[in-house]
């Protein structure tokens, strides 16, 4: 089976598990309130600049500090052995334990030492590992690998888990938490008087000292750690920092990031062995090891792009707020680390193929670089994952002549786009196509289509009106949509420029902003897209650039600039364009004291709740001003739930995972429809063809619209 065809049996697999659907949508959902009620009285900001800036610049001397910490930490006693790869960390254990004549590890919560199979390999070897950690052990009985980074065994149901319980011990048990608990405490109190070894993992290395600090939410390490003669330690280099003060804000960050707790049960710092209770009940020598691995890190530190992934904490906050891990969880969306850092650190830690697949599964969201503690940008740098994949195995004929050809000719895009309009009337309906055939069936299973436009803007240029005597030029930049599906966003945006006596310019020939070539890795594609839409605007002579489309904005204002920044020709002139470049939204807000000055007249008493687009809210940071502006026009502002979750429409991503798609657009609907209101409004046209889509579905009486259109309607004609 091909990997696409077998990402697709996981997905289709995880998403009729209902149990999976519960227990991780409810996690979703009580985590972001948990995680708000954490941080409240304490920076995020600042805390996170404080993770980023020292994990960032320790990880840029990992070499150097692992040296330190190795003469620190052998001073106080300990065994350090720095290994390179996956081989030589396994390797160094299985020959501590041998010397040792041991026969059971007992082993708490490590994802490294899954990172590198490490149970397996000591298997064959004739060495039990016995997972101590609650939910790794679970895992273990179960047979399988972690679904999260933080909680292990969230996928699983209690029944689940009584019945491996059940198995495990031969009784009948039922499945009342505090029963298994005590179940799990007296099988693992046995293991851990018995083992001969104890292997633990690690979230910081202090240089400085030579301690190991891990943060548990049980008692498990601390025995692991102490009660076996012999304890290693298994650490990735990228958890080294340089003075014990470093480790504070990832104290402060990693318990409310991870499952919205103010601490942890435990923080366990170790620095050199301590003496150990010998079998025959005397206090003797403790072992101590400690496994420094590389295992492509260093790799992955001089990447310029790729080394901001080391500043990870493993909190796992990008997981938990993640739309498709809460659909699919860690077994689909992952391979040993999961979610879309997982992705990263997979491609660097394990296997670049293994990557390969995972990294289609983002959607795009941004959401966990919003919370990320360690400030990565996890979306950037999937993007580049997909460019370099992409860069390595090439991508099909079909999307390299839509994206290489078709996209930046506007003339051949318009004109396949005028065949489009006609063919496609017989499933047009209400201007809406709510029904399509055979292959195409899926794209409109949960939400109708917009039919594309009679008439493109470009073709109704001609009838708008246009201020006698402007005092500027705003270049409006249609993008795809607005060009072709929603004119009526145009002449709205028209209308608005001509109350604020600007005049709208509209050069014929820009072309597509480039995302849809940007996210499916054809980066040359979009740098040519880019060239073409800055020239089109320089002969224009503007004095602004306006979007309604915020996917558009943020590509105009930053893609273009850093796609092309080493360009000598083109990098000022980037520079330039994008200074110019604002969301319409934005721009209105700025220009008339968030509408005061438009003259908005009200009309009736509708009400309207707000949704969020992500490159609007999370991208450009502009959240405010479509909200005051929604004020201004006389319009009651009813707040759903969560106005910033995602619609799941994510540009194409509704088109390759629809079956993705459908069910975070599903909840969305209902928040929306929870609030009452008359009006969706937003600020997107992506957002809005998905979520009045799936509107039209329900047959919904609330209507559609975007910000500009609710000004335009109460300007006077």
């Amino acid at each position: 089976m091909s990997n696409c065809k077998n990402m697709r049996a996981k997905i289709h697999s995880a998403l009729n598990d209902q149990n999976l659907r519960g227990a991780l949508g409810r996690f979703a959902d009580a985590y972001l309130g948990a995680r708000a009620k954490a941080y409240q009285g304490r920076d995020f900001e600042k805390l996170r600049q404080t993770i980023a800036d020292r994990k960032g610049s320790s990880a840029q001397r990992m070499e150097e500090l692992a040296q330190q910490f190795k003469k620190n930490a052998e001073a106080r006693g300990a065994k350090v052995f720095i290994a390179r790869t996956a081989e030589e960390a396994k390797k160094y254990i299985l020959d501590v334990a041998l010397a040792n004549q041991v026969e059971l590890v007992v082993k708490s919560k490590s994802m490294a030492s899954e990172e590198i199979h490490l149970n397996h390999y000591l298997a064959e070897h004739g060495i039990t590992a016995a997972e101590t950690d609650l939910g790794e052990w679970i895992i273990q009985l179960a047979g399988q690998r972690p679904s999260h980074m933080v909680m292990p065994a969230i996928h699983m149901t209690r029944q689940e888990v009584s019945e491996y319980f059940s198995k495990e011990t031969n009784q009948n048990l039922s499945d009342d938490i505090p029963l298994l608990v005590q179940v799990a405490r007296q099988e693992l109190r046995e293991k851990f008087l018995k083992a001969g070894m104890g292997i633990s993992g690690a979230n910081a290395a202090v240089a400085e000292t030579g301690t190991i600090v891990i943060v548990t939410n049980e008692g498990n390490a601390r025995l692991t750690t102490t009660l076996p003669p012999v304890h290693v330690a298994l650490v990735g280099m990228e958890k080294l920092v340089e003075k014990f003060t470093d480790v504070g804000a990832v104290l402060e960050c990693l318990p409310r990031s991870a499952t919205g707790q103010h601490l942890t049960s435990y923080v366990t710092m170790i620095t050199g062995p301590t003496p150990s209770n010998l079998p025959d009940g005397t206090i003797g020598p403790k072992e101590m090891h400690i496994v420094l691995m590389d295992n492509g890190r260093t790799k992955m530190k001089e990447d310029p792009l790729f080394s901001q992934a080391l500043q990870c904490i493993r909190c796992a906050s990008c997981l938990n707020v993640c739309p498709i891990f809460a659909l699919v969880g860690g077994h689909v969306y992952g391979s040993v680390y999961t979610g879309g850092i997982g992705t990263i650190l997979t491609a660097f830690f394990n296997d670049f193929d293994d990557a390969g697949e995972l990294q289609n599964l983002c959607l795009g969201c941004e959401r966990c670089k919003e919370v990320c503690p360690g400030k990565i940008d996890i979306p950037k740098l999937i993007l580049e994952l997909r460019n370099r994949v992409t860069a390595k195995k090439g991508m099909p004929a079909s999307q390299k002549f839509l994206l290489n050809t078709v996209l930046p000719n506007r003339k051949l895009f318009h004109s396949m786009l005028k065949i489009g309009s006609k063919t496609q009337k017989p499933f047009v309906s209400d201007n809406k196509i709510r029904h399509l055939p055979l292959f195409l069936a899926g794209l409109t299973e949960g939400r109708s289509l917009p039919a594309l436009a009679d008439q493109p803007f470009r073709d109704q240029l001609y009838r708008l009106s246009k201020p006698k005597q402007p005092k500027a030029k705003v270049g409006f930049f249609g993008g795809c949509l607005v060009d072709f599906v929603y004119p009526e966003l145009g002449k709205a945006a028209n209308k608005v420029l001509n109350n604020m006596n600007m005049e709208m310019v509209y050069p014929l020939e820009q072309a597509c902003c480039g995302v849809p070539a940007g996210h499916l890795g054809a980066t040359e594609a979009h740098r040519r897209m880019a060239k073409q839409n800055i020239e089109a605007f320089e002969k224009a002579g503007v004095d602004y650039i306006v979007t309604v489309c915020p996917t558009c904005t943020a590509s105009l204002k930053k893609e273009f600039v850093e796609l092309l920044k080493d360009d000598p020709a083109w990098a000022k002139r980037a520079e330039d364009f994008a200074a110019k470049v604002y969301d319409f939204i934005h721009f209105v807000a700025k220009q008339t004291d968030n509408g005061k000055q438009l003259g908005l007249k009200p009309l009736g008493k509708e009400s309207v709740t707000y949704h969020d687009s992500c490159h609007m809210r999370r991208n450009l940071g502009i959240y405010e001003e479509p909200r005051k502006l929604i004020s201004e026009a006389g319009l009651e502002l009813k707040e759903m739930q969560w106005p910033d979750r995602c619609c799941g429409f994510g540009g194409s991503y509704s088109i390759r995972y629809p079956e993705l798609s459908q069910p975070i657009l599903e909840a969305k609907l209902d928040d929306i429809s929870s609030t009452g209101a008359d009006i969706l409004c937003t600020a997107c046209p992506g957002c809005m063809m998905q979520i009045g889509g799936g509107l039209d579905k329900r047959n919904s009486n609330i209507k559609t619209k975007h910000v500009v259109e609710l000004l335009a309607e109460r300007l006077p004609d």
